[in-house]
């Protein structure tokens, strides 16, 4: 099998695990002659089993050349805040303790080999969602992370 169809066929793989975030701003950080500046690219995604959840990411964007072409690796930076945007309400598997260190975010930040997610815990002892955002790689991970803390108010519920 030829390079060109092992990597397509892993994209295709790795397809169902795309995940939806809206691109709310960017800033370059460093201009480029040729292709994309580098940026910092903030973006939004709802938690899909709480509802009234919002996360936002801040991460850095390659660009150049082969950031245009989607063949750089972007760095492991990154942030993330996530808020009550309303009333929260959990799903029965969240309130039932079945999704504890669940993946709810997951995008790739290199060809093949490198994606940013987001995991959510839940605190039951402080009611409390804790969202923890990292960066791994199938040879080597990054021990860069963020954390966001959403508390749960009783009346939530």
């Amino acid at each position: 099998m030829t390079i060109k169809k092992m990597l397509m066929v892993t994209a295709i793989m790795l397809a169902p695990y795309a995940a939806h975030a809206e691109v709310v701003g960017s800033v370059d950080t460093t201009f480029k002659v040729f292709g994309p500046d580098h940026k910092i690219v903030v973006e939004a995604f709802d938690d899909p089993d709480v509802q009234n959840v919002t996360c936002y990411l801040s991460r850095a964007k390659t660009g150049g050349i082969k950031g245009g072409l989607g063949l750089a690796e972007d760095t492991s930076d990154a942030a993330i805040s996530c808020q009550q945007v309303g009333p929260i309400t959990l799903s029965d598997k969240i309130a039932q303790g079945k999704a504890e260190g669940e993946v709810v975010f997951r995008k790739r930040t290199s060809l093949v080999f490198k994606k940013l997610q987001v995991v959510r815990f839940f605190d039951r002892k402080r009611n409390a969602l804790i969202y923890l955002s990292y960066s791994d790689k199938v040879v080597e991970g990054s021990p860069k992370n963020a954390l966001s803390a959403v508390p749960i108010m009783p009346w939530s519920r």
